[in-house]
Order: C-alpha cells, then structure tokens, then sequence
C-alpha cells in the first residue's frame, strides 16, 4: 500500500484518511438524492456506506487499473467529515488519474471543493507521478464545472447522452490538465 503524506493541511480544511468513526458524516451525504443524480447511481444505503468505508479504511496499493485513495475532507478544528476527494488510477502504464470530489450540500458554496481538490491535485502530480488528471462530470453539475475551472483544467470532451440515470439520460463532460501544465500554471 501505498503510504503518502498525510494529512493535508489546507489554509481552512484537513485532508486525511478515513476512519471506522467516520460512517455517519458520510452516510448524512452520501444517502442525498441530490448528491447521488450527479454520481450516476442512486443514493447509498447505510450498509452499503459501511461497505464502502470498510474499503476506504483498509486503504488501496495504487499500483493497477482501477486502485483508488480516497480521503476524507474536514474543516481545520473540526472532526466532522464534509466531504471526500478521490484519486482513481486510470492507466497505470501512462500514468493517467482521475480525480473526483463528493461534499456534503450543508457545506457548499465555501470554496472547500475547489481547495481540496487542489490539494489533492498537488499530491498526484508532485507524490505519484501522475502525468494527466482528468475528472468527469454531469453536465448538469455547475459546481463541479467551476471546480475543474478554478483548478486550470480546460474541457476535453462532452460526451452527450452518454449514461443513463435511472430513467434520464445524462452528458458528461471530461476535464483534465497534464502535470507539465499544472507545474507552468502554478509558476
């Protein structure tokens, strides 16, 4: 497993790894219809939260297609979780990731997106070795769209129609910035 430098500090939040404790933050968002609409999927169940954390804590090796590390979003002198960013291995042989974020709605509208995520971002370039970060999106999700803009990511692709949400079908739009980029915008 892979062991990075954790937590982050942030100017207002901490990023670290999740914890058994931690099941009742993230089932209070990830159990919002509003959250799940933009993941493809619907809402999660408690048990499927426990699930899901229970492989959150016992971590990932990042060294294959498909490894993924997640960790947990807080507010600086908080413990309550606000909200996780993801970083999933796309291509381990091009060194490809995408990255992803999921905050809870009561703590939207502060910037905490767009600042973990650019957290985050810095340590796939800086500490992994990813050479492209991608992230995709509903294109409903305006939140997310100002995230990726806000980080430098220019807009690749919009893929119409492309997966069906229940009974919608939803677009989805693919950001990314190569680390070659992400290094000249941050000079």
């Amino acid at each position: 497993m892979i062991r990075l430098s954790l937590p982050i500090t942030t100017e207002r939040l901490i990023l670290r790894p999740f914890t058994p404790d931690d099941l009742d933050d993230l089932y209070a968002y990830q159990s919002l219809p509003e959250v799940a609409r933009y993941l493809f999927r619907p809402p999660l169940t408690r048990d499927q939260c426990a699930q899901s954390l229970a492989r959150r804590v016992a971590g990932t090796a990042w060294a294959e297609d498909g490894d993924d590390l997640v960790v947990a979003v807080c507010r600086t002198g908080g413990a309550t979780v606000v909200g996780e960013v993801v970083l999933k291995l796309a291509s381990a042989r091009a060194c490809q990731a995408e990255i992803g974020w999921i905050f809870n709605p009561a703590y939207s509208g502060r910037g905490y997106a767009t600042e973990a995520a650019f957290a985050t971002a810095s340590l796939a370039f800086a500490e992994l070795g990813v050479h492209r970060l991608f992230a995709r999106l509903d294109v409903l999700n305006s939140g997310s769209v100002r995230v990726c803009e806000r980080l430098g990511m220019r807009r690749e692709a919009h893929l119409v129609e492309n997966d069906l949400d229940g009974e919608r079908w939803g677009s989805e739009y693919v950001y990314a910035t190569l680390a070659h980029e992400w290094k000249a915008h941050r000079a």
